[in-house]
């Protein structure tokens, strides 16, 4: 089978078999293809589209691609879960639920990725804690996974390797926006882990992934039909990003405030909210538990004996990092050397948010990446971030600034008040109705059918 008859079926607009498919992403993964056809194929693809039985021909090739995780040599006493977020600013939902999970009795091989754009990475915020090692051997990365029962890593060389070659040439081609693509990049890595169940956290609103919500509810619905067609049950919820998850957004200070939350000090507030959520779907999912009372309840224990700082701590120390984190978190952690508060210019309400701009504000203070090999200042960011519907004046800010320098916090600020959208008519702005924090929740159907969601459009 020529991979140039291949190339020119896509382009022609003829559906691929499924053995076509295969090849060529083989074919990719061993080299033998070069980028310049690769390009061609994601550029074909972009332009003509694929049906979903290609997008899950190409999903399952590229699982199959590497290493497809095997855990039967483990005899894990509990279900194997995960969940992926499209990502979004102040998202560090990974941090606590992973430990969370592990807390209930499921086992967690989180596979996660780097900042891209504006959108904040799992990874980055892990490697502000010294020491934390994301990319394990096999060995100390499964011996974790069984106790405590969470490794919370980068994807090995060995994982889905035709996606980062895919990846690297849409990135520079163009072709980055094409839903089977995307769908085959975001799943091939999830179903490499050999899941009993997933959760996708897909974001919706201006500070997601696809600022389109059409587009957005598109990528939902599709990850969700291939990933229970490759053979994963997976559940979908859409979630709100028209502001800020948590209240911070930064590597160090997001990881802060998940401490908060792990040991108590803070007990409510959007990330909590939807961490339980997503939570709570994960054990209904893994049959961990038989309703969502029972879940709650499971977990609101786990969270309150101190059982998931625990096993975030055991997870920190088994990768290299601190043994006594939360006793020394400001000596381990740092803090910015400048933090300035910013006031907005007259009383008023926050009505709206730009979440991408306070993501990009977060890159231009270090905290991310404008190109690949920037190094990271862990330290900086932002914090105490004014949420829709709060009323700043001359004593609550907009926002507190975490910066490397005075220059850089005053390059800052113009940019970060053009990122709130105030409205100084106290009377009208108070009636604010502020987006739901869960959208939609589109079920398993092996999930739905003996646990309906609570969620208005809750859908299977």
């Amino acid at each position: 089978m020529l991979i140039q008859d291949i190339l020119a079926a896509k382009r022609d607009g003829e559906p691929l078999e499924e053995a076509q498919i295969r090849r060529f992403i083989e074919a990719v993964a061993d080299g033998e293809v070069g980028d310049e056809q690769i390009g061609a194929f994601t550029m074909a693809t972009y332009l003509r589209g694929m049906s979903l039985d290609e997008t899950v021909a190409l999903t399952a090739a590229t699982r199959d691609s590497g290493r497809v995780l095997d855990h039967g040599a483990l005899a894990l006493p509990g279900p194997v879960l995960d969940k992926h977020s499209t990502g979004g600013v102040g998202d560090p939902v990974s941090l606590i639920l992973g430990p969370w999970l592990a807390a209930c009795g499921a086992h967690v091989p989180m596979i996660s990725g780097r900042g891209l754009g504006h959108t904040g990475g799992t990874l980055d915020k892990l490697e502000a804690i010294p020491g934390y090692n994301v990319t394990p051997d096999r060995a100390t990365f499964e011996r974790l996974l069984k106790s405590p029962g969470v490794a919370i890593v980068g994807q090995s060389g060995d994982l889905a390797p035709a996606d980062k070659r895919l990846y690297a040439v849409r990135d520079v081609t163009a072709t980055v926006a094409s839903m089977p693509l995307i769908v085959a990049s975001i799943l091939g890595k999830k179903l490499a882990e050999s899941l009993d169940a997933l959760v996708m956290d897909v974001k919706i609103g201006n500070g997601a992934f696809l600022a389109d919500d059409v587009q957005t509810r598109a990528l939902a619905t599709t990850i969700a039909d291939v990933a229970r067609r490759a053979g994963t049950p997976t559940s979908v919820l859409l979630t709100d990003m028209n502001q800020t998850l948590a209240t911070s957004a930064g590597n160090a200070l997001e990881v802060r405030e998940c401490l908060d939350i792990m040991t108590g000090k803070r007990d409510s507030g959007r990330l909590l909210d939807l961490t339980r959520e997503l939570a709570v779907q994960m054990l209904l999912a893994g049959r961990l538990a038989a309703s969502r009372d029972a879940a709650t309840e499971r977990l609101d224990r786990a969270l309150g004996n101190g059982e998931v700082s625990e096993r975030f701590c055991a997870m920190v120390r088994g990768l290299g990092g601190p043994t006594d984190l939360i006793e020394r978190l400001d000596d381990h952690l740092g803090h910015a050397p400048i933090v300035r508060d910013l006031y907005a210019p007259h009383d008023a309400i926050v009505i709206g948010q730009d979440v991408k701009a306070l993501g990009m504000a977060v890159v231009a203070l270090g905290g991310g990446r404008r190109r690949a090999g920037d190094t990271i200042d862990p330290r900086v960011g932002l914090d105490r971030i004014a949420a829709l519907g709060t009323r700043v004046d001359a004593t609550t800010p907009l926002v507190r600034i975490h910066a490397a320098s005075e220059a850089d916090a005053d390059g800052i600020a113009a940019r970060l008040l053009e990122a709130f959208v105030l409205d100084a008519n106290i009377a009208r702005a108070s009636g604010l109705t502020v987006p739901p924090l869960i959208q939609e929740v589109m079920l398993d159907p092996s999930v739905a059918a003996s646990t309906p969601s609570p969620h208005a459009g809750a859908t299977s």
